[in-house]
């Protein structure tokens, strides 16, 4: 039995998120049904990242297991053509049958886009978050510096939240503006439900007056979800990449000595 990686980018817009459920039709069922057709028998993927329903990905990742001795790098060629348009595999790989994507440690980057201009844009409606108003790109750029660091994102995640452990550490934040759009990049080790547009939510509001930059600072020493933003809509945000250092490491070991 053969693990595969897969690199999958879609347009979340018609898909109740990625994990399977009951109440509508998500990326992984498609994802499923497409390899399942495609081998003839019935494959089910482990993903790395739940994305939310509307939510985008240019590099989320899942496994699945298979005994077929089709070559790795060939799988994502036919498997694009078992999928609808808007899901496309960038890459294929083997990986050792105890890799897990959810359960090996991680870097994941996101990115949310705001559009900054007088009127909508109906072809960046899906992609982006549409607002009129002036926004303090200054600030918003200070109040993200806070974020750096690791800390209890507690105040910072949905009153639906699940885990036990809410604390993350970011590595990088970066927030800038191209013509009328704004863009703002965030890489942690992980990210709480919701994490990434409560925080750009509450971006927002320093960027439009509101709070100040250190709101940020406060929000992280009381851990007190009412004190942020409101959460930002999910057609903004977008899961760029998931890396895997370790495991990638460890890739490079056996490639340049064949074995570890």
């Amino acid at each position: 039995m053969r693990r595969i990686k897969l690199t999958v980018a879609y347009d979340g817009t018609a898909y109740c998120g990625w994990q399977v459920q009951p109440n509508g039709i998500t990326v992984q069922e498609v994802l499923n049904r497409g390899l399942t057709e495609m081998f003839g028998t019935e494959i089910r993927t482990i993903g790395a990242s739940r994305t939310d329903t509307g939510v985008h990905a240019r590099g989320n990742v899942a496994v699945f297991d298979t005994e077929s001795r089709m070559p790795a790098s060939r799988i994502a060629f036919a498997l694009n053509t078992y999928l609808p348009e808007d899901i496309r595999i960038q890459k294929s790989e083997e990986v050792s049958p105890d890799f897990h994507p959810r359960f090996t440690s991680t870097v994941k980057t996101y990115e949310y886009k705001i559009l900054n201009r007088t009127f909508p844009d109906p072809l960046r409606r899906t992609d982006s978050l549409f607002w009129y108003g002036a926004l303090d790109l200054e600030k918003m750029q200070r109040g993200a510096r806070y974020l750096f660091g690791t800390h209890d994102f507690r105040g910072f995640a949905s009153s639906h939240l699940t885990a036990e452990n809410t604390e993350r550490t970011i590595y990088e934040t970066k927030l800038w503006k191209e013509e009328d759009m704004i863009h703002f990049r965030i890489t942690g080790n992980g990210f709480l439900y919701n994490m990434v547009r409560i925080i750009v939510g509450t971006l927002m509001e320093i960027g439009k007056g509101d709070y100040p930059p250190e709101r940020i600072l406060e929000i992280l020493e009381k851990k007190d979800r009412s004190l942020a933003g409101a959460t930002a809509r999910a057609c903004g945000l977008t899961l760029l990449e998931i890396r895997y250092p370790e495991w990638e490491n460890l890739q490079k070991m056996v490639d340049t000595h064949g074995s570890v």
